[in-house]
């Protein structure tokens, strides 16, 4: 008879629903603190799509007035208006991850349980604000006389794509960010520099042939572009270049390839830390 202690693997199942549990616990932490957002405030959830509507506003006038762009095609306030809601939720999401984990210190120091919930639950806060500011993009799209086509159903694929990317990254700043503090000013100015250098308020067609490869291996870019060319089929080509048109043949695959790198990169970082987490706040 052999003697020693057998080592017994989880099953598929336990870990499915370990992972289900650990999903639920995040939702429903996401949407705690989501409704805690906005307690006592006079406006309440009406915050949520003021933030996007006044950078329209301020970005309308510069660039669609002044810089004459509203000229270049008829839909530029759609145009515009899609580019800031992918930027708020990109930016909010990575954001509030980075620091989730320093903001959940005691928590993490006195409760046992899996630490890659704190930044999902982070992210999934801002998915429940780009799901309200959402409902201003419908009315921008009713606005513009956009009928509801079949190749709308791809939306919520290039959403998923973005979110895998803004996750992966969202968990690589999350686990700098506790060790290094920096990491918050970095990112600050980083941001600040990608919502210049990215098509958001101009189109990329603007920019010269090397400018747009680089611009389009970024998956951001790949799918602000698509969910734009999907939304305005009639805009001129000028303003919608898609990854194709600039990377060439299949260039879709590598934005794609850049966020499920950028994913499991911040999975496999984050996995190795983990058991420090808490010490080293």
């Amino acid at each position: 008879m052999a003697v020693g202690t057998e080592v017994v693997k989880p099953s598929f199942a336990n870990r499915h629903r370990a992972l289900a549990y650990n999903l639920r616990v995040a939702r429903m932490t996401a949407a705690t603190e989501f409704k805690l957002k906005y307690t006592g405030s006079a406006l309440g959830y009406v915050w949520s799509i003021v933030k996007p509507l006044a950078y329209f506003a301020v970005l309308w006038v510069v660039f669609g007035r002044f810089f004459k762009l509203g000229a270049v095609f008829d839909n530029y306030p759609l145009y515009l208006i899609l580019g800031i809601v992918l930027w708020t939720f990109f930016v909010d999401a990575t954001t509030l991850a980075m620091a989730s984990l320093v903001a959940r210190s005691g928590i993490l120091r006195k409760m046992a349980f899996p630490r890659i919930v704190v930044p999902i639950s982070a992210t999934m806060v801002s998915v429940v604000t780009f799901a309200i500011n959402f409902v201003v993009v419908a009315a921008f799209l009713v606005i513009s006389r956009e009928m509801p086509r079949p190749a709308w159903l791809l939306v919520p694929v290039l959403l998923v794509e973005l979110y895998v990317f803004t996750l992966g990254l969202s968990l690589i700043l999350a686990t700098l960010f506790v060790r290094f503090r920096d990491v918050g000013q970095i990112w600050e100015l980083v941001t600040q520099l990608l919502f210049f250098a990215s098509p958001i308020m101009y189109p990329l067609g603007l920019l010269p042939p090397w400018a747009r490869s680089v611009s389009m291996l970024n998956p951001f870019t790949q799918v602000v572009q698509d969910v734009r060319s999907l939304f305005m089929p009639n805009a001129p080509p000028r303003s919608i270049l898609v990854a194709p048109e600039v990377l060439g043949a299949g260039g879709r695959i590598y934005p794609i390839v850049v966020s499920l790198v950028v994913f499991a990169a911040g999975l496999l970082l984050f996995r190795r830390e983990e058991p420090w987490v808490a010490e080293r706040i």
